[in-house]
């Protein structure tokens, strides 16, 4: 089993050769994130040769991170900004432990608080990890959400959240708001921010354009489907040393290209030869061609490439959306945060403040400057930013919300702070679902990955991204009679026969 979870479904692989034999097929993977990673490196484990193309000057996509100096001469390492690694994110883990079979580089936090403005703050460090126990003894512990609020919702309405399944979860959902969903329910308002905050913002979406089809997945990936709990864990290190770069140089080692700042420009059906990729003003065959890549480079792709995929596909990938702008902010402080606050926070009422990051509590990189330097590194979060606000303004004023958050900040000085403002997260828009592109295409030799994919899976976010990629892989190794990697994913349904019961009344 790849958890605790017992129940946690497996999906074998196609089963083939170990290898391909005879002529090697050779594939580029456009992007080199992680969809791009895992198809590259299940590609060249199985003898495929593989040429994965990265735009940036880096690996990560956007997890990616780069050097940066400091104003008092330090070396740190910039990038857009915390991620959990979940316990349920299987198959993300399974690509991460091709270079570290233990995990060693990921850290446990101990909780994930929740703290509103009005002073209530929700813990999850001790509520029980499997269902139905969860979602009780977090009503038992919690301030947001007690035993009134259960007996005031909506039963009906609610009750399909105890048997989430994909893909039918889309065909009754997808055409209602987040928000609409959690009225409907009557969610109470005290606790929007637990769905909010926890949920609906890992899109960085605003929950009034959120897919509800999106928002009760999540609910069942994280707590109602799965046994593996809301606690996560955290990489010891930036992200480029302890994920990347090590990849990196174990596809090397496979004997895979990895060609970082070279995106590609552009790319035309060759018939049966396969496709002919342009990228860094040279052009070149490949058998197949995996495109991993956000959004935007995407449809730029797409558009420079007319002989591509077919038009009704074209059109779809042409109409997806991008979520709003979100802020990064990271702040090197000339003095500790007090001690006893938590690694991770997550906010509700604080205005654009949607979570605070102590990197020095958990990141090895941070804690040695904080141990030079006697300060501490914070980072900030907001997400779904209204497109008209001005950006100097926003980053001022999350400033003055950390304050109000933690108080001590107000006395420290800032040593340093970047700033990275970002648009080019997907956005799962209601209604959008069916025009979203799935793994294989009209093309049987181009093939795609990345968390805007539709897999029919109950995955999402980082596990979504990295089970598309070996989604993908298993696609083309199955034309050439090569075995697949086999996933795995959380219960794909309702935990227990009486929740799936309870479920179809609300039908």
């Amino acid at each position: 089993m790849p958890g605790r979870d017992r129940l946690a479904c497996r999906l074998p692989g196609r089963p083939g050769r170990a290898r391909v034999s005879g002529d090697v097929p050779r594939v580029a993977v456009v992007g080199g994130g992680i969809a791009g990673l895992a198809a590259a490196v299940l590609m060249a484990e199985r003898g495929v040769s593989v040429i994965l193309f990265e735009r940036e000057s880096a690996l990560g996509g956007r997890l990616a991170g780069w050097p940066v100096r400091l104003s008092d001469g330090s070396r740190a390492t910039m990038s857009r900004g915390f991620h959990a690694f979940f316990r349920q994110y299987y198959n993300l883990r399974a690509l991460l432990r091709r270079t570290d079979p233990g995990l060693h580089g990921l850290a446990g936090l101990p909780d994930y608080p929740l703290r509103h403005i009005g002073g209530g703050r929700d813990s999850f460090a001790r509520v029980p990890r499997t269902p139905p126990l969860s979602a009780l003894g977090f009503v038992a512990r919690s301030p947001s959400f007690g035993w009134g609020d259960l007996a005031r919702m909506n039963p009906r309405a609610a009750l399909p959240l105890l048997n989430v399944a994909v893909p039918e979860v889309y065909g009754r959902l997808d055409g209602v708001s987040a928000a609409e969903f959690l009225a409907g329910i009557r969610f109470p308002e005290a606790a929007h921010h637990l769905a909010f905050e926890v949920f609906s913002r890992s899109f960085f979406a605003d929950p009034a354009l959120l897919s509800a089809a999106e928002l009760v997945l999540m609910f069942h990936i994280y707590f109602l489907g799965s046994s593996e709990g809301l606690l996560f864990d955290v990489p010891r290190e930036p992200f480029p040393q302890a994920l990347w770069e090590p990849l990196g140089r174990h596809l090397a080692a496979l004997g895979g290209q990895v060609r970082t700042g070279t995106g590609v420009e552009a790319i035309r059906p060759a018939g049966a030869r396969g496709h002919e990729v342009r990228a860094g003003g040279r052009t070149e065959l490949f058998d197949a061609v995996v495109l991993a890549m956000d959004v935007a480079g995407l449809q730029r792709v797409v558009a420079a490439s007319p002989d591509l995929g077919g038009k009704g596909w074209r059109e779809d990938v042409l109409r997806l959306r991008t979520a709003p702008p979100f802020l990064v902010s990271r702040l090197w402080l000339d003095r500790p945060v007090r001690a006893g606050r938590a690694g991770f926070l997550g906010t509700s009422g604080y205005g654009d403040l949607d979570n605070v990051s102590v990197l020095d509590r958990w990141e090895g990189e941070a804690h040695r400057w904080a141990l030079r330097s006697g300060g501490s590194v914070v980072e900030l979060h907001a997400y779904a930013v209204d497109p008209s606000r001005d950006r100097a303004a926003v980053e001022v004023r999350l400033l003055e919300q950390l304050h109000a958050v933690y108080a001590e900040t107000r006395e420290a000085g800032v040593v340093d702070v970047r700033h990275e403002w970002r648009e080019d997260c997907p956005l799962f828009e209601v209604g959008g679902y069916p025009g979203r592109p799935t793994v294989r295409t009209p093309d049987p030799r181009l093939v795609m990955a990345g968390d805007m994919v539709r897999t029919g899976l109950p995955v999402a976010l980082m596990e979504r991204a990295a089970t598309s990629g070996f989604l993908a892989a298993n696609a083309l190794l199955e034309g050439w009679g090569v075995r697949g990697e086999t996933l795995w994913t959380v219960p794909s349904r309702g935990r227990y026969g009486a929740m799936r019961a309870l479920a179809r009344l609300g039908s």
